[in-house]
């Protein structure tokens, strides 16, 4: 049952989400950066993990954010940006771990996916996106690592739920809390989601609605 601050939080999320959003920009490289304005949210992980597939969901339009079975084809920083007044973006990073792309490309796209997160001063918080059937791998070690040397804040999503049995998905939760109390600039709760019934995604809507709100202040 959720408190009244609960169920307020997630009509906030929905009516954020349920406004108009679009694509405004994609940068294959740190130079070609929009201008910095508002707040940005960035949406990282492991390639094939659904950071696009998250989008979606989190929007409601289907075809926002561009989904693959191939991982490794968001290959650019692809910035979407919210309802007018709302003064937020949405950034879909680069998957990094394995993509079908040669070992160059990949490094490149690695490399850019580490400067934005240490050099951009608009962003807000970034979701790291964990496979649920898999957890967290030393990939996504490099990435928190980099992010609490850069103290930008992030919050692990475990994505894929439905895929997962509850017993052993109550586990991966538990061990995923545990492992980020190391973490200096990680956020403690642990946000668990299925772009595919829509499982955790009001929850989503609602803690972004809320960082959102304490930052506009």
């Amino acid at each position: 049952m959720t408190t009244g601050l609960d169920t307020e939080l997630i009509e906030q999320g929905r009516r954020l989400f349920a406004g108009d959003w679009q694509f405004i920009w994609a940068s294959p490289s740190i130079e070609t950066l929009p201008p910095m304005a508002g707040l940005e949210v960035a949406f990282a992980g492991r390639s094939n993990v659904g950071k696009s597939s998250l989008i979606n969901a989190l929007t409601g339009r289907s075809t926002l954010a561009r989904t693959s079975r191939t991982p490794g084809r968001t290959q650019e920083l692809i910035f979407f940006e919210g309802p007018k007044g709302a003064d937020v973006r949405l950034v879909d990073m680069p998957g990094y771990g394995f993509a079908s792309a040669p070992k160059a490309k990949i490094a490149s796209w690695t490399s850019l996916i580490h400067k934005f997160l240490l050099g951009r001063a608009t962003l807000a918080r970034v979701y790291v996106l964990i496979d649920a059937r898999h957890g967290i791998k030393d990939t996504d070690q490099d990435i928190l690592t980099t992010l609490d040397r850069s103290a930008v804040s992030y919050q692990i999503v475990l994505t894929k739920a439905d895929e997962v049995k509850a017993a052993e998905m109550a586990e991966r939760t538990e061990a995923t809390r545990s492992l980020l109390a190391k973490h200096p600039a990680a956020f403690p709760d642990v946000l668990v989601t299925s772009s595919r019934t829509g499982y955790g995604i009001p929850e989503l809507r609602a803690a972004m609605a809320r960082l959102i709100g304490e930052l506009q202040r």
